[in-house]
């Protein structure tokens, strides 16, 4: 399976304009710029982008684990946080916190545990991020 997306960026530097698109077309020509990245302005900017990626690909990851182990019904909501940091002359993301609130009826904190770390290593996401991965995980009653 291979997915894509598109950026067009017109001018350069600070004064420079883009637009980001993905396959699906759920994002067509999605702002991104200096102000959409650094000073908050409306748009989008990367590490937005790869925050919402990895809390769908670590919730559905998680989802498809807590399946295989035999539950049918619960809910997951999950925060990505991702760090860009400076580094030098440019910029690393350094970090990404995930926080998760779950409610899977009949699971055992033990066995909670041990399925959500699973899931954040093995989420295809987590494994592109060379940066720390941290999960504060709660599982509601």
């Amino acid at each position: 399976m291979i997915r894509t997306g598109t950026a067009h960026y017109e001018g350069l530097g600070k004064s420079g304009k883009g637009r980001v698109s993905t396959q699906s077309g759920v994002l067509a020509d999605a702002r991104y710029d200096f102000n959409t990245r650094f000073e908050n302005e409306a748009g989008t900017n990367p590490e937005e982008l790869v925050a919402a990626a990895h809390a769908s690909c670590f919730t559905m990851a998680l989802s498809f684990a807590l399946a295989g182990a035999g539950y049918t019904d619960g809910t997951l909501d999950t925060k990505a946080a991702i760090t860009l940091d400076k580094d030098g002359d440019g910029f690393t993301i350094t970090r990404s916190a995930l926080t998760l609130t779950a409610k899977i009826p009949g699971i055992a904190q033990a066995e909670f545990d041990t399925i959500t770390a699973g899931a954040k290593a093995g989420c295809p996401i987590s494994k592109l991020l060379n940066a720390e991965i941290t999960l504060d995980a709660t599982l509601e009653a």
